[in-house]
């Protein structure tokens, strides 16, 4: 079967190659299969965004579309950036310039618990839909460290690992993250919607 990733991550589609792969699922970004669609982010949730991508894409295409809409999630700051991670600070902020935001933000904030949230969804042509959701306790670093993993990696720390996401191989976080939790549940659940 091909799915297609509502996103225009490439280091997203490694991740979801990895998991979704195992059960015989081709999974191709948007660009491979010649869709161009730029989805406004207006859930107030993970799981309507996830919805809102995978829902376009699916129509763009006629095929099955997957999305993820991810975040973290710091307790300090009333769960924020949250859905808004992504575009945290506003435009002309790149993954850099929005953790040292965050990090700026939460300057002499003791409590650093924070979650890696991730919500996702796969739409199908005949209406029917699949969804899961994973989530990663960690904590906020002081500093950044490592240099594998994009977005927030550098700055979610892991007490239990002494290591953040950004230090972890892509096998090590595959295995704990958000995502890879979230695609677990998913990988399960669609096993039963496709053998049902």
């Amino acid at each position: 079967m091909k799915m297609v990733l509502a996103s225009k991550n490439p280091k997203k589609l490694l991740e979801l190659q990895a998991i979704l792969s195992a059960q015989g699922i081709e999974v191709v970004l948007e660009s491979q299969v010649g869709i161009d669609v730029d989805v406004e982010e207006t859930g107030t949730t993970f799981e309507e965004n996830a919805f809102l991508k995978a829902h376009a894409v699916m129509e763009a295409g006629g095929l099955p579309a997957v999305a993820d809409d991810s975040g973290l999630c710091v307790d300090a700051l009333n769960g924020a950036p949250g859905v808004y991670s992504a575009r945290y600070g506003g435009p002309g902020l790149d993954d850099v310039g929005r953790y040292r935001l965050l990090l700026e933000n939460m300057r002499g904030q003791l409590d650093r618990r924070c979650r890696f949230v991730s919500a996702i969804c796969c739409c199908f042509p005949n209406g029917d839909r699949v969804e899961a959701r994973g989530e990663c306790p960690g904590t906020l670093a002081y500093a950044p460290k490592g240099s594998d993993g994009f977005g927030y990696d550098p700055i979610f720390f892991l007490p239990e690992r002494k290591k953040t996401f950004a230090e972890l191989t892509a096998e090590e976080k595959n295995a704990i993250s958000h995502r890879g939790r979230a695609l677990e549940a998913f990988g399960e659940k669609l096993k039963a919607y496709l053998e049902g």
